[in-house]
């Protein structure tokens, strides 16, 4: 007979695999700066989109930001920075940094669009693939499944 302790942990056990694996991904803690800062320009892409090397090179080149320039002050990027790194994707589809560290040029990204034709990122509805919420009615909560996913014409 398993005791229920044990029962407990091999539950909790399971269900964190499952969470850092499946379509569902946002960090247990918020960041108001991350918020403030770096969601006012675009959406606020959850942290376990991309492993911690990338978010630190992201940080500490925030003056050459892809083609903006978005330097901040030392201590909220060091604030934005700790968060990052600490809440950083860890599991499997995203231990590898993706071309300059952008996400949707990473294995897995590409690989979970890899039946969308170019012609639909250039849509002005969409734009381009970094514009998540676009399709994913639910990317602003790291909810990534395919039953939220709308293409827009």
């Amino acid at each position: 007979m398993i005791h229920k302790p044990l029962l407990l942990l091999i539950a909790s056990s399971i269900s964190l695999v499952a969470y850092a694996d499946n379509d569902y991904i946002r960090p247990l803690s918020q960041s108001k700066a991350y918020q403030a800062e770096c969601a006012s320009c675009h959406m606020a892409y959850q942290p376990g989109l991309l492993p911690a090397q990338s978010w630190q090179r992201i940080m500490n080149n925030l003056p050459n930001h892809y083609g903006s320039d978005a330097s901040l002050d030392s201590a909220t990027i060091k604030e934005i920075s700790t968060w990052l790194i600490d809440n950083a994707g860890t599991y499997e589809h995203v231990s590898n940094p993706p071309k300059d560290d952008r996400i949707t040029e990473s294995t897995w990204f590409k690989r979970k669009h890899r039946k969308i034709v170019e012609e639909v990122w250039l849509r002005a509805s969409i734009k381009s693939p970094a514009q998540c919420m676009a399709c994913h009615s639910a990317a602003a909560n790291g909810n990534y499944d395919d039953d939220f996913v709308k293409i827009p014409k």
